[in-house]
């Protein structure tokens, strides 16, 4: 079982930046996360394949935020900039055995998330 755990997250003003990571307890393929509102349905917001190439980000933060990650460390790290109050959320962080199922919601495994908040 692979164990993922998430930091980074906090409070900040709309327009600011905050950066989030997440350290898995071993090699997985790809990587992603995801947020979730109170009351509302978990969203995709980006997914990431073991090379790093070609992430695939949902339209709702393309060109604000950007994943990467580190193999060597098992680290996926997404800086979020240009923030929104709509960016509010629990984000997780999640593997799969493949990139289509990052981006389907078909995870394998995720964190328990980290808290952001984006205040007007």
């Amino acid at each position: 079982q692979v164990q993922l755990v998430e930091s980074g997250g906090g409070l900040v003003q709309a327009g600011g930046s905050l950066s989030l990571t997440c350290t898995a307890s071993w090699a997985v393929y790809a990587m992603g996360w995801f947020r979730q509102s109170p009351g509302k349905e978990r969203e995709f917001v980006v997914g990431i394949g073991y090379n790093g190439d070609n992430p695939v980000y949902a339209d709702s933060v393309k060109g604000r935020f950007t994943i990467s990650r580190d193999n060597a460390k098992n680290m996926v790290y997404l800086q979020m900039n240009t923030l929104k109050p709509e960016d509010t959320a629990v984000y997780y962080c999640a593997t799969a055995g493949r990139m289509a199922a990052i981006v389907n919601g078909e995870y394998d495994y995720w964190g328990q998330g980290t808290q952001v908040t984006v205040s007007s």
